[in-house]
């Protein structure tokens, strides 16, 4: 299956989902991959049954430029509304500037994240996407998301334990972190196309995670109907 990788910001570097999918190459996927955004036209799309989503409002990991133009956004709802597939991962949940219709399409508002820390995945109900994928723990940033799309079916959920570190981020410290318990993948529809959301992802080892590689695999047939 061809898939379009969207990938590379300021915080999260194309590496880290390029070395991730990796493995998923010798199971019948094949990516195309577009690191700056000034690379993106509308009618790229069209020609993937989906996109594997993991970038923020940011043009490259060297341009902090937005790029999240008005037309930029409604080719991705008008994409998904007309069949395609939307896999959103990590970065991809970093909202823009103006909460638009690109943000609506994923379905949530990112409310931040401790640092990095162990971060337990766990399967909170069945669903093709956490399909043979057990629960897991790694390393990450524990995304904090509050789902803002009504017909939002979460399927996993996160967790993290209570920190006593004084954050890397002065202006914003998690010191006495307390445990918190999140969403960590969900899925919804729009139109005839189906968007899949993963929290986790922030860290070469959580893409390389045999669990998380099997609920990428899932996410990304599913989405695209396969």
């Amino acid at each position: 299956m061809k898939v379009l990788l969207f990938c590379d910001d300021y915080w999260h570097p194309g590496k880290t989902a390029i070395d991730g999918i990796e493995p998923l190459k010798s199971k019948d996927f094949e990516f195309d991959i577009i690191l700056n955004a000034n690379d993106f036209s509308t009618g790229l799309l069209q020609k993937y049954p989906v996109v594997l989503f993991c970038k923020s409002d940011e043009v490259s990991q060297t341009d902090k430029n937005p790029w999240r133009t008005g037309e930029a956004q409604k080719a991705f709802v008008d994409y998904v509304e007309n069949g395609g597939g939307l896999v959103a991962i990590h970065s991809a949940l970093v909202n823009s500037k103006n909460y638009g219709e690109l943000d609506k399409l994923i379905g949530c508002r990112f409310i931040g994240h401790p640092n990095n820390c162990p971060v337990t995945v766990q399967s909170v109900k069945p669903h093709p996407v956490t399909e043979g994928a057990g629960q897991f723990i790694e390393v990450d940033e524990h995304y904090r998301i509050e789902i803002t799309a009504p017909d939002a079916d979460v399927i996993a959920a996160s967790y993290s334990p209570a920190q006593g570190e004084e954050s890397k981020y002065q202006e914003d410290p998690y010191f006495n972190t307390a445990c918190s318990i999140y969403p960590s993948v969900y899925v919804r529809t729009q139109g005839k196309g189906r968007v899949c959301v993963l929290t986790p992802g922030h860290l070469t080892a959580v893409w390389l995670n045999p669990q998380f590689q099997k609920m990428l695999s899932n996410a990304l047939k599913w989405t695209s109907g396969k």
